[in-house]
């Protein structure tokens, strides 16, 4: 009895980890930890007022309205914001969870690695059962040629027989907006025996996310709008004049317009005020 005892617990220690059960209640917003199979709370998330984010309206109203939806328990859509760098497409997921979760505590943010999602199943496993709502954010989500993790992802946000829990919905930022390379979909069509359907199967991906929600870049007056508005909510006391010629100046040296250049700007500007955001 006793060997066969030992031989049970070394087949148990052989076999899957088994996930341990979170703490849900102990945070808003987590880390998905795939070594460990653990959820990591967040205490102090990095975002900013919705307010701030300037020139993606449009999107940002499409974002919100389906966050509340989702929080509210109605049907909502799987989210690809896709496009320009640094027009804060990661700012507006968290910044739309903070708004969402005054009205709905029970609405949880978990963000999930790029290097992870191949564990996306084990993470719905441990989500599905719990009395809460979770979006599932991955930033900066894309794939390389020899990645096949896609096919989790694909199965995982629709297409397996389990297909997604009702309590999750997935967020995801990309600069493309199918996903893989394009000249890796342009090789599967060269290579493939039936080129369409090789390209389908590539595409397909994106198909996944109900919602394409692009960002472009923004142009001067939108760009010195966020300038003006970080100004403003950070009581930075500097000439109007003075800060869109010192703000322009410092988008040129960065040889690019966007939300990022805009708050690094305000950094800098703050520092040499001597103030702390």
């Amino acid at each position: 009895m006793m060997r066969l005892d030992r031989l049970a617990d070394a087949l148990e220690r052989m076999g899957p980890r088994q996930p341990a059960a979170p703490d849900l209640d102990s945070a808003e917003c987590f880390v998905w930890n795939a070594e460990r199979l653990t959820l990591d709370s967040v205490v102090k998330v990095s975002r900013i007022d919705i307010q701030l984010i300037k020139g993606v309206d449009r999107v940002r109203d499409i974002l919100v309205e389906n966050t509340h939806r989702f929080a509210a328990g109605h049907a909502a859509n799987n989210v690809l914001l896709w496009g320009a760098r640094g027009m804060g497409k990661s700012s507006l997921v968290k910044a739309a969870h903070a708004e969402a979760v005054l009205e709905h505590p029970g609405l949880k943010l978990i963000e999930i690695h790029r290097e992870d999602i191949d564990t996306l199943p084990r993470l719905l496993g441990l989500l599905k059962d719990t009395p809460f709502r979770f979006i599932l954010f991955c930033d900066d989500l894309s794939f390389d040629h020899d990645d096949t993790s896609y096919k989790s992802l694909k199965a995982a946000l629709e297409g397996g027989v389990e297909g997604r829990p009702d309590n999750v919905v997935f967020y995801a930022t990309s600069n493309r907006r199918h996903l893989l390379p394009r000249d890796m979909i342009d090789n599967e069509r060269s290579t493939a025996i039936n080129p369409a359907e090789a390209v389908e199967e590539k595409v397909s991906l994106s198909d996944r996310f109900g919602l394409w929600l692009g960002f472009h870049k923004c142009s001067q007056d939108e760009y010195l709008e966020m300038i003006d508005g970080y100004a403003a909510h950070f009581a930075l006391d500097v000439p109007s004049d003075e800060l869109h010629h010192s703000a322009l100046e410092w988008s040129t040296t960065r040889g690019a317009r966007s939300g990022r250049v805009a708050w690094q700007f305000i950094q800098d500007l703050a520092g040499q005020l001597g103030r702390r955001l």
